[in-house]
């Protein structure tokens, strides 16, 4: 099999196996009977970066590390500048003021805590542990900060995230079925991918890294896109807004932070000369602009997509 076949079928297997992971997932939380609030909350985020998580376990393990931490660092810039720039072209996306503040001053937080670590050189076990108890600290005060017996703008939003999840309910047996047959196309996909990834790397004399932020970031981004896609066409468009800052929350604290656990990452010396630092500007302006007027409007979400494109042909250029 050749590397380019490798890729394709390892990414069409992430997001056909992604896909079915979260609506597996999500089913399986209806037929509990857990709120929307918090299946929007925990399993959304979660299900929509298990390509993420399994492909960047994957490379550690391979001895990847540029594909491992590129694959985070260029999904987080991809998520903002072109997930959220194909979102705003497509409709003006309207932004919770409540969830912004709290959610995008975390996300804010936690791309400069990776900042420090970048500089640091490695992301060790340790720092692996901290990320994870940041996460559960945050998933823990929002669950506890939101109120549960009234609609408020902060539980509309997560509602809806659960809300875009596609495919009909099902009962327990289905969804179980459907979550584990996800969870292991997603598996086989971040195999082939990542094998492919390191192939073509190889071949072309492109760094590991760079395929990480491009090729595999992209790939393992496919759930977010198809999710903010849904939830626009829906008219909901802070559920867009609301699932790149949650995914890029996840992104950093659950899925580098599990991924240390299991094995620790070197981090490329090009990820903090440059890389990090596209992240942390492009946070720093979704944020700035979702604050001008309460909304994302289409020459914002324009400029978006020119700076994705920019940076994307820089990588390869360079």
């Amino acid at each position: 099999m050749t590397p380019g076949i490798m890729i394709a079928i390892g990414l069409f297997g992430l997001f056909v196996g992604g896909e079915m992971l979260v609506r597996g997932a999500v089913a399986i939380a209806k037929a509990y009977g857990l709120p929307p609030m918090v299946i929007g909350l925990t399993l959304v985020g979660f299900g929509t970066s298990t390509p993420e998580l399994v492909t960047s376990v994957q490379a550690a393990l391979s001895g990847s590390a540029g594909i491992a931490i590129g694959n985070v660092v260029g999904s987080n810039i991809g998520n903002i500048l072109l997930i959220l720039g194909v979102s705003a072209m497509l409709l003006p996306l309207a932004v919770a003021r409540d969830a912004l503040w709290r959610d995008g001053t975390v996300m804010i937080a936690a791309t400069l805590v990776l900042l420090g670590v970048v500089f640091f050189g490695e992301i060790t076990r340790w720092i692996g542990v901290g990320f994870a108890a940041a996460l559960c600290a945050y998933l823990f005060t929002v669950f506890w900060s939101v109120p549960k017996t009234k609609e408020t703008p902060d539980t509309t939003v997560y509602e809806r995230e659960a809300a875009a999840v596609p495919g009909p309910d099902m009962g327990f047996g289905a969804a179980l079925g459907v979550a584990v047959t996800g969870l292991l196309a997603t598996i086989i996909g971040a195999r082939l991918l990542v094998d492919g990834a390191i192939s073509v790397s190889e071949y072309m004399g492109i760094s590991e890294t760079t395929i990480g932020l491009t090729v595999v970031a992209i790939g393992t981004s496919t759930p977010e896109l198809v999710t903010s896609v849904i939830a626009v066409r829906k008219g909901q468009g802070d559920v867009a807004i609301g699932n790149v800052i949650g995914s890029n929350l996840f992104n950093i604290l659950g899925i580098l932070g599990v991924t240390a656990l299991i094995q620790p990452i070197k981090v490329p010396a090009e990820i903090a000369t440059f890389d990090i630092w596209v992240l942390l500007a492009a946070s720093v302006v979704l944020v700035g602009f979702a604050r001008t007027g309460w909304r994302i409007n289409r020459l914002e979400g324009g400029l978006f997509l020119v700076a994705y494109f920019g940076y994307f042909g820089f990588l390869f250029m360079h």
